[in-house]
């Protein structure tokens, strides 16, 4: 079905279809029409970061930011959902047109600038979705807020988000936001990281469960670099890392219409850094914390990439916006076909 809407949503504006699909799924969740898609027989359960997850396949935060869409996107047989980015406060984002579609490249430019109607609201929609699942929230500072003073906005949303979610992913990535990508190295990271994982082992003394938290990391660092971004996550406590975000790169999507707009580039061009990214932090880690691979992934084959460079979990989404939720399906199948 979604061969003969695409077309349609594509004569579209990105951001406007981006908005009408998530209200039609949310609509369809209401009206008990997303049974019709539910996939029940998907499910090979894998453990990851003390959860077990029914299927390694994910939704990777950005398309559903403030959780609006939670049951809607359920249905289309996902083994765990993101959403987020949010942030402390509600916040505008960026001036729009800022979500480009790329066809030739199947790939995607955003400069979102985190978007969203901030951390109260997307409790409020959690806590009226009827999900069960596994359920990552996705954390990140106001663009308002100093980079200095990014730990007060990673702690306000740790403290508000904390009992709603399966686990937490700090966002310290996106190239939308002024400052933040300095966020990931050295003393920065450590002085980001540390208070936060204190912080979770008090929370966790006060609603009496441990919530994992993963940490997002850019596919645009050299290999010694990703190994010292290892290193920091394990020592400050980290239970994850998700590799990778959007890319600066333009060198793919040269000379094509679009391709030198301002913001991250998603979907098959970022696919073989992001794998790479994997395969170094794979080496280096050995197995101390999970890898979790996002970036690129357009049919089966590339999730499977993932998993063999060293991931043990992967999250799509550009590719959904170029191939629908067949894919989902197609990367579990793929995936549950193989000894992984």
């Amino acid at each position: 079905m979604y061969s003969l809407v695409r077309p349609l949503l594509f004569k579209l504006s990105a951001e406007t279809a981006h908005e009408l699909t998530l209200e039609w799924l949310a609509a369809a969740a209401r009206l008990g029409l997303t049974r019709l898609c539910a996939d029940t027989d998907a499910s090979k359960p894998v453990q990851v970061m003390g959860l077990r997850f029914p299927n390694r396949v994910g939704l990777a935060a950005g398309l559903d930011k403030n959780g609006a869409c939670i049951d809607g996107l359920a249905a289309l047989g996902f083994g765990f959902l993101e959403i987020g980015t949010v942030t402390p406060r509600p916040q505008a984002g960026n001036p729009k047109p800022r979500l480009f579609r790329l066809p030739e490249r199947q790939a995607i430019i955003n400069r979102m600038g985190f978007n969203n109607h901030g951390v109260e609201q997307l409790i409020r929609n959690v806590k009226s979705s009827s999900f069960d699942g596994i359920l990552g929230i996705n954390i990140g500072k106001n663009a308002v807020t100093p980079v200095e003073n990014a730990l007060d906005d990673y702690l306000l949303c740790l403290n508000a988000v904390y009992a709603h979610a399966s686990y937490i992913t700090v966002n310290i990535s996106s190239p939308n936001t002024p400052g933040l990508r300095t966020l990931q190295y050295g003393e920065s990271l450590k002085a980001l990281l540390g208070p936060l994982h204190e912080r979770r082992l008090q929370l966790a003394a006060e609603v009496g469960r441990n919530v994992p938290i993963a940490v997002k990391i850019a596919p645009d660092m050299t290999a010694d670099e990703f190994r010292m971004v290892a290193d920091t996550l394990v020592e400050s406590g980290m239970d994850a890392v998700i590799a990778t975000n959007t890319t600066l790169s333009r060198d793919a999507v040269a000379g094509v219409r679009h391709g030198n707009e301002a913001g991250g580039l998603s979907g098959l061009p970022v696919r073989e850094a992001s794998t790479q990214a994997i395969h170094v932090l794979s080496e280096h880690l050995k197995g101390a914390i999970p890898i979790i691979g996002v970036g690129g992934i357009l049919e089966g084959n590339d999730a499977l990439e993932k998993i063999q460079a060293g991931a043990s979990l992967v999250q799509l989404y550009s590719g959904l916006i170029y191939r629908g939720p067949a894919l989902v399906r197609e990367c579990v199948d793929t995936l549950n076909a193989v000894a992984v």
